[in-house]
């Protein structure tokens, strides 16, 4: 594995993620691709644990995709695996990719004595090598003996693949009057336009939370944080975002995602799942730049959203942020070719506090050297305001630099 340049928005620590009631976890070199460095991690769930998952929209997807999002819908009542590998991604390898998930699969269920069918699997790495099943199954009993409450950080590292920096999140909330805690970790770097980046995420809490409320609160949450995120337009085959809950806090369980009993415990976890998939755009492959695009003023959410993508992904306007230039002509192409309802002479564009254009042509009081002054923050502000409507979303994106080619010219050599 290469040894990238990290990012300049790497944290200086990893934040502390205290053990989690009903949660072990554990690490292994298993050798499937890197030298050195764990690249297998185990989190076993305590039975009762509640799960809910969303997974790539990519209509080619992995074994382990595919594996995973049948266990979802599996009920059990014994403790769930969730088994995960850097190194490969165990994706369009045919029936060796299918065999591996399965071998895994049943060599965990015989050493941690689950069920095989409900174990979460994900793999990531490269695309077109199999995964060597037995190099994860030998490691199983020396993880079954290392389990342990403590290992958020080792998780987080072991899951890593072109990643500058581990990435993990926590927080508390409040359910009814009972204090509820919030962990997560995430890796992903490059490949990253999640649509449910190369993206996991694993969000685990001791709060109980019934199944289906716990589906549809991940379902609505993923929407304006891992789905708001881009560094380059490419959502991977083996994108996956699991949410556990153990029930170990004892608080009141409620049989509807809108329980107004629920709001605090939404907001807070809405606020770790957004504080991931920050760190993964500001871990983009060959960032300088972290870039949030504000599109208000369209017809609908829905619009504000794909124009805001447009935006955040068009080459044109990421290396001009590269490049420090305040082109607002990129940023009037991009809102353009979005084909969302969009009229030039309504359009007003900023950069951070200044405004670049409007009524359809350079704001009368935008200066070059205003613009070009902005430009050197290393945090960009991208504002767009349609006049059309009340519609309005929020992206995330990051500049694209050489730094990108380099890392994903030589990705397999």
């Amino acid at each position: 594995m290469a040894n990238y340049p990290q990012s300049p928005f790497a944290p200086e620590t990893f934040p502390v993620l205290p053990a989690l009631a009903g949660f072990t976890m554990a690490t292994a070199e298993a050798g499937v691709r890197y030298k050195g460095r764990t690249d297998l991690w185990v989190l076993r769930a305590d039975a009762g644990t509640a799960l809910a998952g969303v997974y790539t929209k990519n209509l080619c997807p992995g074994a382990p995709v595919d594996w995973s999002r049948k266990a979802l819908a599996v009920e059990t009542n014994g403790p769930r695996l969730v088994i995960v590998n850097s190194g490969t991604a165990n994706v369009f390898g045919g029936q060796k990719s299918r065999d591996a998930v399965q071998d895994t699969a049943k060599g965990a269920a015989a050493v941690f004595g689950v069920e095989a069918e409900t174990i979460q699997l994900a793999s990531t790495g490269v695309i077109g090598v199999p995964l060597e099943a037995s190099k994860l199954v030998d490691c199983f009993p020396d993880i079954l003996a290392d389990l342990d409450a403590d290992g958020w950080e080792s998780a987080a590292r072991a899951i890593m693949t072109t990643d500058t920096h581990p990435k993990g999140a926590t927080a508390i909330a409040n359910i009814d009057g009972v204090e509820v805690r919030i962990n997560g970790i995430a890796k992903g770097s490059g490949m990253i336009a999640p649509d449910m980046a190369t993206m996991l995420a694993y969000i685990a809490t001791d709060a109980a939370i019934a199944p289906p409320v716990l589906q549809a609160i991940l379902s609505e949450l993923v929407e304006t944080s891992f789905n708001a995120i881009t560094v380059d337009s490419d959502t991977s085959t083996s994108d996956t975002t699991l949410l556990l809950a153990s029930g170990k806090a004892g608080n009141p369980v409620y049989d509807s995602p809108n329980a107004p009993e629920l709001e605090n415990f939404k907001t807070v976890l809405e606020g770790v799942l957004k504080d991931l998939a920050l760190q993964i755009v500001k871990d983009g492959e060959g960032l300088t730049k972290f870039i949030t695009v504000s599109v208000s003023g369209a017809v609908s959410k829905a619009s504000a959203k794909k124009i805001g993508l447009s935006i955040a992904n068009s080459p044109l306007v990421k290396t001009a942020i590269a490049g420090e230039d305040a082109n607002w002509g990129r940023i009037v192409m991009a809102v353009g070719k979005a084909g969302e309802p969009a009229e030039r002479d309504k359009l007003s564009i900023w950069m951070g506090p200044h405004l670049l254009a409007e009524s359809g042509e350079v704001a009368s009081d935008y200066t070059e050297d205003s613009g070009a002054a902005y430009m050197k923050n290393a945090e960009i502000h991208i504002r767009v305001d349609l006049g059309l409507g009340v519609g309005e979303a929020e992206v995330y994106t990051c500049d694209l630099t050489h730094g990108y080619i380099d890392i994903n010219a030589d990705y397999r050599s």
